[in-house]
């Protein structure tokens, strides 16, 4: 997630692309891609999806699609589907 506003203290750990959650690291070291985005796909699910998991992985994909990190190690997870601008605003809105 990006590390600012209301989640400027979730910083978990310094990579050289940059800071990284908390929530994507584990003992010093980043989560797999996949681990990360099906994290991401709970939390849209349970938080503004209302159970639609099509649209938890498209907010997923546009999330960490926007991040420095998956701009340079880009991960399988994220081919396909994103979010729209309006719907990503809307979640965003929500939280």
């Amino acid at each position: 997630m990006p590390l600012e506003g209301a989640h400027e203290k979730d910083f978990g750990m310094k990579t050289p692309d940059g800071p990284v959650c908390v929530h994507d690291c584990e003992d010093g070291e980043l989560k797999s891609g996949g681990v990360i985005f099906e994290g991401g796909v709970q939390f849209f699910l349970n938080s503004v999806a209302n159970g639609n998991r099509a649209l938890a992985e498209r907010l997923t994909r546009k999330n960490m699609k926007s991040l420095p990190y998956w701009k340079k190690h880009p991960s399988p997870e994220l081919d396909g589907p994103e979010a729209s601008d309006r719907e990503f605003a809307d979640a965003m809105a929500k939280l």
